[in-house]
């Protein structure tokens, strides 16, 4: 009995003692409240970090993932939302009260860096994949086995990544240039939407399908760079370049093709995701549409009146980095 009584009193706790005296439910103890709040933000923190690491270590390819920029998507967003501030925001501000800086020799240094930069690109692309690793007729998966011919085709993807950050210089040099009205809806979509899928594509699947819309874009952009590159040496080159209509042209071939054989995932099964095309189909029709309407607005035949306009206020032949819509941006005056 003894014991018994002993076996409840052990059990007996002070806030049996508050209920037994009338004094209602027991306080919580504040060390004991203090103790449970940091388990539960704990449990909490370590729950973002699960899914912070299957985001972002076990879903990503392990041979891009430790490069540079490449670890998680905070720096490239950072680039991005540092970007978007300064041409939309801060850069007009401090140019107000400025006159437009005198660009020539920079755009001509930066254009070559982008031809030279996007014909390795091309031959990587063709060298490393087109000639006997890949066909544009099937669907191609994405082969993770870490050989010196893989970690080319990453590399690959990953200049391309890093080539379309440095195009962000495409605006800000309109914004020190003062040309912001040619800083449109399509040129900011399009220079902050592509380093964030070359991003992605890089960290996921680099390799693979996708490698084809790299390609072609390369192309795209090799010969648009280097009209940019002719057009910022002055008028004695600019008159040579009547060709600029077809860059135009280019680049709705461009979407076409990249809409035809990205329709290949759904057709055959590669084991390259299909849920892609949510991205890719939206965006290539998006692009078309925008392309479509300024190739009728620039160049219909129908309309000769506003063409000549054109012509006498300099459109046609203006040029470099921004103002005929080309990789969303329009060839740009000078």
């Amino acid at each position: 009995m003894k014991e018994k009584q002993q076996a409840i009193m052990k059990n007996y706790t002070m806030e049996d003692e508050l209920i037994r005296m009338g004094g209602g439910e027991p306080q919580m103890d504040p060390i004991r409240s203090h103790t449970a709040g940091n388990k539960a933000l704990n449990s909490s923190n370590g729950e973002l970090a699960e899914w912070w690491d299957f985001l972002f270590r076990e879903l990503a390819d392990p041979r891009t993932s430790k490069w540079a920029l490449m670890d998680n998507p905070l720096p490239t967003i950072t680039i991005l939302s540092l970007y978007l501030y300064f041409v939309t925001n801060l850069g007009p501000k401090m140019m107000k009260n400025r006159k437009p800086f005198d660009l020539k020799n920079v755009l001509i240094v930066y254009n070559v860096v982008q031809v030279l930069v996007s014909t390795w690109i091309v031959w990587e692309a063709v060298d490393g994949l087109w000639i006997n690793k890949y066909s544009m007729f099937r669907c191609e998966s994405v082969d993770r086995k870490v050989t010196p011919e893989n970690i080319r085709i990453c590399r690959g993807f990953y200049v391309y990544y890093i080539a379309k950050i440095s195009e962000l210089l495409d605006t800000i040099f309109f914004v020190l240039r003062k040309k912001d009205n040619q800083i449109t809806f399509l040129h900011l979509y399009h220079h902050t939407g592509m380093p964030a899928m070359a991003w992605a594509t890089t960290k996921y699947y680099p390799g693979g399908h996708a490698a084809f819309i790299g390609t072609i874009n390369s192309f795209v952009h090799m010969v648009m760079y280097s009209y940019y590159l002719l057009a910022a040496m002055g008028p004695t080159i600019q008159k040579y370049l009547w060709w600029k209509k077809w860059l135009t042209s280019l680049q709705l071939g461009q979407f076409c093709l990249a809409f035809l054989h990205y329709s290949l995932v759904l057709f055959n099964d590669c084991n390259y995701p299909k849920w892609t095309v949510i991205i890719v189909f939206p965006n290539a029709i998006f692009f078309y549409y925008l392309f479509w309407e300024f190739y009728q607005k620039a160049y219909n035949t129908e309309r000769p009146e506003k063409v000549n306009r054109a012509v006498k206020n300099g459109v046609n032949s203006s040029h470099s980095n921004g103002h005929a819509i080309s990789n969303g941006h329009r060839v740009k005056d000078e």
